[in-house]
């Protein structure tokens, strides 16, 4: 090769910083390698070790460039294989190598995937388990604060219930609680106006439970289907879901920095900081958990155990929901919980002897 003078590749030749190309060929002897016009001029020659010559990448142009920052542009990608591997040792570049080595980029696409399900799998939710039991009294504490802080500030308003309205669900509430595996003293029952939120009732993971003037209004006067529904929020607390929820969005977080890197300062606020707002709603098994809760609760408190299935029942009628399924198959569906209550409280009933109380 250090003898051949013959031409190499064919391109456009450029000054430094400049747009303007020029027709030129390439030559290479005595290790040196030129770039020459048409008229045989050279206009860039430099020793080849000291040539940076992009990588190949598919069907793009190669550039050359030369010592003086000159440069040399140039289609004929074999004619730069052939002289990067007769003086380097080295055909293609890596990118164009991995480029044609579908295989392996295919296993490695699989492997990825197969370590992320896995770690979404089986280590995030071991982790979660972890976490909630360390957890110190005062985070959920915080969490409850900041997000009803946040949601007064937003949505709701002062209720408007009566005094007696108020009285009736608080006394059933107390005698929830006296039931309750936490204790009385672990809750505090709240009443608001729901706003854009409607009727509804959650819990936070302190134990503070919301229940909105829309949702009394919607009961129409049964108190105990509505204690049905707080004794559902109560399992929440007792089953620490909120905890759980908000770490599993912080591990999913974690999971998708750990494959992708850094995912941005938005992203992240919403999937971590966002966790008590997001503790709110739950789980397909979260929910399903609370309902049987409710049940057992309910039949301990000495209620009708299947009241909170009067709710499901209601929200069918008057709120028009009979999917089997919800928010996208994620939550049961409303007749598919109502089924489940009537049925596990069949259950229960059939476990405890006949004059032993629950």
């Amino acid at each position: 090769m250090a003898s051949d003078t013959a031409k190499l590749a064919t391109g456009l030749w450029y000054r430094e910083g400049s747009s303007a190309g020029r027709a030129a060929s390439l030559k290479f002897a005595d290790d040196t390698l030129s770039a020459i016009d048409e008229d045989g001029t050279v206009l860039s020659a430099s020793a080849f070790a000291g040539i940076e010559i992009s990588d190949r990448v598919g069907s793009i142009p190669r550039r050359l460039t030369f010592s003086d920052q000159t440069s040399f542009e140039t289609a004929d990608n074999d004619a730069i294989d052939a002289l990067v591997a007769s003086n380097r040792g080295s055909r293609a570049g890596w990118v164009h190598r991995a480029e044609r080595v579908h295989p392996r980029l295919l296993l490695f696409v699989f492997l990825t995937f197969i370590f992320a399900f896995s770690i979404y799998r089986f280590a995030v939710p071991a982790l979660v388990e972890v976490a909630v039991l360390v957890t110190p009294p005062v985070v959920p504490e915080l969490m409850s604060k900041g997000a009803l802080q946040t949601l007064d500030t937003t949505t709701f308003s002062t209720t408007a219930l009566s005094a007696e309205e108020r009285s009736k669900l608080s006394d059933g509430f107390a005698r929830l609680t006296a039931k309750s595996d936490l204790g009385a003293s672990h809750f505090d029952l709240l009443f608001r106006q729901g706003g854009l939120i409607g009727p509804n009732a959650f819990a936070l993971p302190d134990g503070t439970v919301v229940i909105t003037d829309e949702l009394v209004k919607l009961a129409d006067g049964d108190t105990e289907m509505l204690l049905g529904v707080l004794a559902h929020e109560i399992g929440h607390v007792e089953l620490n879901h909120s905890l759980r929820q908000l770490y599993r969005a912080a591990g999913v977080a974690g999971l998708i920095m750990l494959i992708g890197g850094d995912i941005g300062d938005s992203t992240h606020d919403i999937l971590v900081q966002g966790g008590g707002l997001l503790a709110l709603s739950y789980s397909r098994a979260y929910e399903n958990a609370a309902d049987r809760h409710s049940v057992e609760l309910m039949a301990k408190a000495g209620y009708n155990p299947e009241a909170i299935s009067r709710f499901f029942a209601l929200v069918e009628d008057k709120l028009n929901d009979h999917s089997p399924t919800s928010m996208l198959e994620t939550h049961p569906g409303t007749p598919e919980r109502r089924k489940m209550v009537l049925d596990y409280a069949q259950e229960l009933k059939a476990r405890t002897p006949p004059g032993v109380a629950n």
